[in-house]
């Protein structure tokens, strides 16, 4: 029985593509790489990898492919050209787009005769086939299956189901957390900055608060799946006064109101809507029909 190891393509070298084709490389999985600035290749050649001249050779060179860019439109621009090299073959792209264009490239490449997995990795490129690492995953139950234990190489995989959209629906709702974290991080730094404080000063407090904000997410997802929104001390009313007090301080601050009166409009809307009296997690029902 052959130990051999599933050979890899890696398109797109930046930091996460080029971070994914040296976890191959570390598991000793032969390895083809292609960039449209080939020099990015080098470090990746001097231990192993091969670098194809052309992303015609680099798809025909194996059976998953892996792409990492900017976008799915990046994956038109050079994929277009490769002709039948696609047929056969599995593409598994962890660049970001929405679930709707995840969508269409499936269809696209099935034209051409390939399977698509949608990927998103939920890791920064340092932390890339660490046990930290996982990635969202969807598309076809077999083609998943049949690449687990190789996809698995970059990360611990997450499969979510077989429409295409998933996967990029999930990375971007998480990345929707961590970005307006790290947004609300900014805002109360600037804050605290108008009186002096430097922003290391918060960060203890910060890191408590957010601790403190996990132990209420099961509850308040048990309210906003089941709609019950019965007032358990939060009530939009009152939450919404404290939105008010917020915009209010980082107006004295003199600082950017972007994200304050955002959070703000939330709460004035769920009151316009008759949700004064429920929990905060009402919100929810503004959120889904605006």
């Amino acid at each position: 029985m052959s130990n051999a190891k599933t050979p890899v393509t890696v398109i797109g070298l930046g930091p996460m593509g080029s971070a994914m084709a040296g976890a191959y490389l570390n598991a000793g999985h032969p390895v083809t790489v292609w960039n449209r600035t080939a020099s990015r290749a080098e470090p990746l050649v001097e231990r192993g990898a091969k670098l194809a001249a052309t992303p015609a050779e680099a798809v025909t060179a194996s059976g998953l492919v892996i792409l990492s860019l900017t976008d799915y439109a990046a994956m038109y621009a050079i994929l277009d050209g490769v002709g039948d090299a696609l047929a056969g073959r599995t593409i598994v792209n962890i660049s970001s787009d929405s679930p709707g264009k995840t969508r269409e490239a499936g269809a696209w490449l099935a034209d051409r005769g390939a399977r698509l997995l949608t990927g998103g990795i939920m890791v920064p490129y340092m932390m890339v086939g660490t046990e930290q690492s996982y990635v969202f995953y969807s598309g076809a139950t077999e083609v998943m299956d049949e690449h687990r234990d190789t996809l698995a190489v970059i990360g611990r995989p997450d499969y979510r189901g077989t429409d295409l959209g998933l996967a990029q629906l999930w990375y971007q709702a998480q990345l929707n957390l961590f970005l307006t974290m790290l947004s609300s991080f900014a805002q109360s730094a600037a804050m605290l900055e108008s009186a002096g404080v430097k922003a290391a000063e918060l960060v203890p407090y910060a890191t408590e608060t957010l601790n403190l904000a996990g132990f209420f997410l099961e509850p308040s997802a048990q309210g906003i799946d089941s709609g019950d929104h019965g007032d358990q001390g939060a009530n939009v009313t009152m939450m919404g006064a404290t939105a008010d007090h917020v915009v209010t301080a980082s107006e004295e601050a003199g600082i950017d109101l972007t994200l304050p009166r955002a959070i703000q409009a939330h709460y004035r809307s769920a009151i316009e809507r008759g949700h004064g009296r429920d929990s905060w997690t009402s919100l929810s029902e503004v959120i889904r029909k605006p």
